[in-house]
C-alpha cells in the first residue's frame, strides 16, 4: 500500500450523500458496530488481556497527557472563550507525532504522515480553539488506520474500547477543563454533552442486557455515582451533573430519552431530516425507553444521521488512503461566496459559526470541582 497524507475532500451536500453510500462509510459504520458489540455487558473496570499494541497506546496517550502538564494555560481572566495555550500544546503533540508513532510496535514509518494527520486532529482544532466529535471521529480513524496496518487487531477489540478509548476521555476532559476548548458548531450541538458523542454510545453497550439498571437510572444521583467507575454512560452523566446545574431534562434533554427517538411520533423524522438540532434535545429522550437494547441501537442510528451524515462535521472529514474519497469531485471555489477556509456553509449551524464559551470558563476564581479533572472547576448554573 502507498500511504498518503490524508486531505478534506467533501464540500456539498452531493459529495455527502455519495460518502454515505461509500466503502469508506460502511467501514467506519461497521468498525464502531464491532467495537460496540465486544464491549456488551462489560465493565470498565473489568480485568482484560491487554495487548503490546493497546499497551503502546495507552502510552501514546500517557503522553499526551504529559504535555498538557508541562503547557499551563495563560492567563485569560478576561474571556471565557478558548485560551491560547491550546495552540502551543497542539503545535507540540504535532512535533511529538512522528516519535509518538514510531513507539508503536512493528509500525510501518512511510504511515506516518498518514496516521499522524488523524492523530494530532483528534485533539481539536488549533485556530478555534473547540472540540467536538468530528475530533472523535478523527481519533476512531486513527484506531481504524492502526489495525489496518497490523498494530491492532479484532481480539484487542474489548481492550481498545474500555482502556484505550476511555483513557483518551479522560485525557480529553483534561484538555478541555484546562483550556477551555469551545464546543465544535455555532451553538454546540456536535456532541451529547457539549463535545462528545461515543462515550454514550459504547456506554449504551455496556448496559445492554442488564438484569436491573434501567435508562430512567440516569436520574438518581445515588445510582449515578456509584456505576459511574464501571460505565461509561453513567461516567458521563456524572460529568455533565458535575459543570451544570439544574435537572438533565433542562441541559441535557436528550440524555432524558435517546433511543425513544424510534418510537415517539414525528422523531424518525427529526433524526432523518437536514434539520440542524441540539443533540441535548434528544438525550431528553432515554428515560422513558425501557431497554438499554433499544437505548444503544438509537445511538448508532442517530450517530450515523447526527455525525457522519451532518455536511458541519464530515466537510472536516480527512481521506486518505487507508480511508478513501470516492465520491465526486469537489465543486469548484470560484465565484462561491460561502466558501470559507477549505469548506462551504450550506445554512445555519455551520461548523464554524458563532463561537460559544467552554463551561469550564466559569470555573475561573472558584472553588476546585470535585467529580472531574483540571483546574478549579464549579457547577455551571444552566439559566
Amino acid at each position: 500500500m502507498t500511504f498518503q497524507t490524508p486531505t478534506k475532500r467533501i464540500l456539498s451536500s452531493l459529495q455527502l450523500t455519495a460518502f454515505q453510500s461509500s466503502n469508506t462509510h460502511n467501514a467506519i459504520v461497521t468498525y464502531i458496530e464491532d467495537l460496540n458489540n465486544s464491549i456488551i455487558g462489560v465493565k470498565l473496570t473489568d480485568q482484560v488481556s491487554v495487548s503490546p499494541g493497546v499497551k503502546a497506546i495507552l502510552g501514546v496517550l500517557d503522553k499526551v497527557e504529559d504535555v498538557v502538564k508541562d503547557t499551563p494555560p495563560m492567563d485569560n481572566k478576561a474571556s471565557r472563550f478558548g485560551n491560547p495555550a491550546f495552540r502551543m500544546f497542539y503545535d507540540k503533540v504535532v512535533d511529538l507525532a512522528p516519535s509518538l508513532h514510531a513507539s508503536l510496535p512493528h509500525f510501518p514509518e512511510d504511515a506516518t504522515n498518514e496516521l499522524s494527520a488523524y492523530f494530532v486532529n483528534a485533539w481539536g482544532n488549533r485556530e478555534r480553539i473547540d472540540y467536538g466529535s468530528g475530533m472523535e471521529l478523527n481519533f476512531l480513524c486513527w484506531l481504524i488506520c492502526l489495525e489496518r496496518v497490523g498494530i491492532l487487531s479484532e481480539s484487542d477489540h474489548i481492550a481498545l474500547v474500555i482502556r484505550a478509548f476511555w483513557r483518551y476521555i479522560q485525557v480529553m476532559r483534561i484538555l478541555q477543563s484546562t483550556y477551555w476548548l469551545e464546543p465544535a458548531g455555532s451553538h454546540g450541538v456536535w456532541g451529547l454533552d457539549d463535545y462528545h458523542f461515543l462515550p454514550f454510545l459504547f456506554g449504551s453497550a455496556q448496559l445492554r442486557g442488564h438484569k436491573y439498571l434501567r435508562p430512567k437510572a440516569i436520574h438518581d444521583n445515588e445510582v449515578v455515582d456509584e456505576l459511574a467507575d464501571d460505565y461509561m454512560y453513567f461516567a458521563c452523566i456524572k460529568f455533565i451533573n458535575s459543570i451544570k446545574t439544574a435537572s438533565l431534562r433542562w441541559h441535557s434533554p436528550m440524555l432524558d430519552d435517546i433511543s425513544a427517538v424510534r418510537d415517539l411520533p414525528g422523531h424518525h423524522t427529526l433524526i432523518s431530516s437536514n434539520a440542524t438540532l441540539p443533540f441535548s434535545f434528544f438525550l431528553t429522550l432515554v428515560a422513558q425507553v425501557k431497554t438499554w437494547d433499544k437505548v444503544n441501537a438509537g445511538m448508532i442510528k442517530m450517530y450515523k444521521a447526527e455525525v457522519l451524515g451532518k455536511l458541519p462535521v464530515m466537510q472536516h472529514f480527512l481521506f486518505g488512503s487507508i480511508l478513501p474519497y470516492e465520491g465526486p469531485p469537489p465543486p469548484s471555489e470560484t465565484g462561491n461566496e460561502r466558501t470559507h477556509g477549505g469548506h462551504v456553509h450550506e445554512g445555519w449551524g455551520d461548523c464554524c459559526g458563532i463561537p460559544i464559551p467552554s463551561v469550564f470558563a466559569a470555573a475561573q476564581g472558584r472553588e476546585e470541582g470535585k467529580n472531574i479533572e483540571g483546574p478549579g472547576i464549579r457547577p455551571v448554573p444552566f439559566d
